[in-house]
């Protein structure tokens, strides 16, 4: 079956990094959330990349361009989430919010803890603009992959994030996602569920 049964959505996908968006580093932030995203969304993907530098005033303006001019469903940030003085992308994406969702960076710093002690000195935030949900994410591909999956195989299970992007999404009032079980199961309640097509 394709995928042409489902609704397209529009994926923003920003790297923050002062030495990516210089080209003195090869940038893998925005290919790993692509990778992941393309495994585990069965909706066809338009795609917007962003590389930018850690810079406040840079970081919200292209998430308000991703939000309100390219009318993205979904933003992904990677990179400047720690303590360091150059980190500032939870604030410039607070700076955009019309809601927080604080869950989403308890979870993943939830996740990150399951591998290192340091996850406590993240600081991702999640919040909605418009129909659209912001979530930073941590830098490196592993820790990208393992907070948006999650850890199936751990006892008890962990919950991804991403398991709730597609009903969020629903409820500020985005296309309806579907994803690959296979990679991640999203939750729905069952009066939100579509039948399969």
């Amino acid at each position: 079956m394709g995928n042409d049964t489902f609704d397209p959505v529009r994926i923003g996908v920003v790297s923050v990094s002062d030495r990516a968006s210089a080209g003195t580093y090869e940038d893998k932030g925005i290919p790993a959330l692509k990778e992941w995203l393309g495994r585990a969304v069965r909706n066809p993907i338009t795609w917007e990349a962003r590389l930018i530098p850690d810079e406040h005033d840079a970081i919200a303006a292209a998430l308000r361009e991703l939000v309100d001019e390219l009318h993205c469903d979904l933003v992904l940030t990677t990179g400047g989430t720690g303590p360091a003085p150059r980190d500032v992308t939870p604030e410039a994406t607070l700076a955009v919010a019309d809601k927080v969702m604080p869950g989403f960076g308890e979870q993943m710093r939830q996740i990150s803890l399951h591998f290192v002690a340091t996850a406590i000195l993240s600081r991702q935030v999640a919040v909605v603009r418009g129909k659209t949900l912001v979530i930073n994410l941590p830098g490196q591909p592993k820790s990208i992959a393992e907070t948006l999956e999650g850890l199936p195989q751990h006892q008890p299970p962990v919950h991804g994030i991403f398991a709730a992007v597609p009903y969020c999404i629903d409820l500020v009032g985005g296309p309806y996602i579907e994803c690959d079980e296979a990679v991640c199961k999203a939750f729905r309640p069952k009066s939100a569920q579509r039948p399969k097509p």
